[in-house]
């Protein structure tokens, strides 16, 4: 057990008692510094807070942080390799989009080209000028315009187009979309010939709003599979229609990407021909423990003719890329605190100067009775030290109370606050701060204390 030196605990002691016999003395100087503490503790809980949201937000799109991303082109077997390699296998995953219409046949979507519901005129809409689509690459990069029938000869009907993403294994481990309503799919089992789908909320609008028929059109499909909506994710995208089913389910209705119809033939690996198939790339993802199956991934793709240069492998590092940012804003907020921070230090000092003169007496005989200098040094800078405490308690009490209390009223509106709390950097923040405006505040009273001469006791 470790004890307190003599010293240290009759500074204690006394720096308790004084605060005691002067309780009204030490409350004004806690509300001098409590707004100063408040303000540190709430930039810094604002900060973590807004980290964690950009994180959150970062993460559905990209992946947490340390994920592996791997892009496999859709060269010879490749796709199908990739496929029977992940299958089943932890801490790994892939993905592939193609465009899919749910509702009835042989009709124009409400969203022509998968458009926001509420935007339909932003890919196109029904217009005179509905003549291009935006598509885009899995990365949601090199978007380009793409010409589109205009369903001259297809009358609108009850149809809802949705960017499909069909699943190798459980995505939501790299990231976590949040459910809205419902369930979220089941990897286990045989695939079903009725398509298990989860639609995002943008999706949700379509089938809210109008009587879709559950019937759906893939692109390369031999037939139109009915689907069951089991679900409603939160997946970050509050514009584009989406829609998240298991590729093996998928793959009961449409040809095999590597089976499609060969675009070019190129020279492979010891001469042989390599052709490029018609079918949509695929995203790979693997967390950083499953370093065996990316390297049993990787050497399976060159065997089946992808170039070892085509398989580049992109580490996630989101926290990286706002923490510069987040810094920034950080550093100016702070540098307001600590000038509130400073108005508490000044009312803790003139406190204390005023303490210290009332005591002259006292600080005068105790030395005559042989305490040291740095006893009663200790002695004042005890009582503004645990001034400071108690103040920083009282502020991060406030704080905490505030937002939780702020937690509750937003967290329908901002679902990432559901399983947040109070940030325990904002309490160690408040603690310092508190510790330092009790040093700084008592630390000009502390040395005049020290220094009151023996004489003075001549007075009393």
């Amino acid at each position: 057990m470790i004890r307190l030196s003599g010293r240290f605990r009759s500074a204690l002691i006394i720096g308790l008692q004084g605060i005691r016999a002067r309780k009204m003395r030490t409350f004004l100087s806690m509300i001098s510094l409590f707004l100063g503490v408040l303000a540190v503790v709430t930039v810094q809980a604002g900060a973590e807070t807004a980290r964690t949201l950009q994180l959150a937000d970062i993460e559905l799109h990209m992946g947490k942080d340390g994920t592996h991303q791997m892009y496999i082109p859709p060269i010879g077997d490749a796709i199908s390799v990739t496929r029977d390699t992940l299958k089943g296998q932890p801490g790994a995953a892939a993905m592939y989009s193609l465009q899919a219409i749910i509702g009835e046949p042989k009709v124009k979507p409400i969203n022509p080209g998968g458009s926001p519901l509420d935007h339909p005129e932003m890919y196109g809409g029904y217009g005179p000028n509905a003549k291009y689509e935006m598509q885009c690459d899995d990365t949601g990069n090199n978007c380009r315009p793409v010409p589109v029938d205009d369903g001259a000869e297809a009358p609108p009907g009850a149809a809802v187009e949705v960017q499909m993403v069909a699943m190798i294994n459980d995505v939501r481990q790299f990231r976590p979309y949040r459910m809205v309503a419902g369930s979220w799919l089941d990897f286990s089992g045989l695939p079903s010939y009725s398509p298990r789908i989860v639609i995002n909320k943008a999706a949700a609008i379509g089938f809210e709003r109008y009587r879709i028929p559950a019937e759906m059109r893939l692109d390369g499909a031999n037939a139109n599979p009915t689907p069951r909506i089991v679900g409603v994710v939160d997946d970050g995208n509050d514009m584009q229609p989406m829609a998240y089913a298991r590729a093996d389910e998928i793959d009961n209705w449409t040809a095999p990407a590597d089976n499609g119809t060969a675009q070019a033939a190129t020279d492979g690996p010891a001469g042989k021909p390599m052709f490029i198939s018609s079918g949509p790339p695929l995203q790979v993802l693997l967390s950083p423990a499953a370093g065996e199956t990316e390297s049993l991934l990787t050497r399976k793709l060159v065997a089946a003719g992808v170039p070892r240069e085509a398989l580049h492998v992109e580490v996630v590092n989101a926290r990286k890329s706002i923490e510069q940012e987040l810094a920034i804003l950080r550093y100016i907020f702070l540098g307001m605190a600590g000038l509130v921070l400073l108005i508490g230090v000044a009312g803790i000092l003139n406190v204390g100067l005023a303490t210290v003169g009332e005591r002259v007496e006292e600080f005068a005989l105790r030395r005559a009775v042989g305490t040291p200098r740095v006893l009663l040094a200790g002695i004042v800078l005890a009582e503004t030290l645990l001034t400071g405490l108690l103040t920083a308690a009282a502020a991060i009490g406030v704080a905490a109370a505030a937002m939780n209390v702020g937690i509750r009223i937003l967290s329908d509106r901002v679902p990432q606050l559901h399983d947040m709390g109070f940030p325990w950097q904002a309490g160690v923040a408040g603690v310092i701060a508190g510790l330092i405006a009790g040093l700084l505040g008592g630390s000009i009273p502390a040395m005049r204390a020290a220094r009151i001469p023996i004489a003075t006791v001549m007075r009393a």
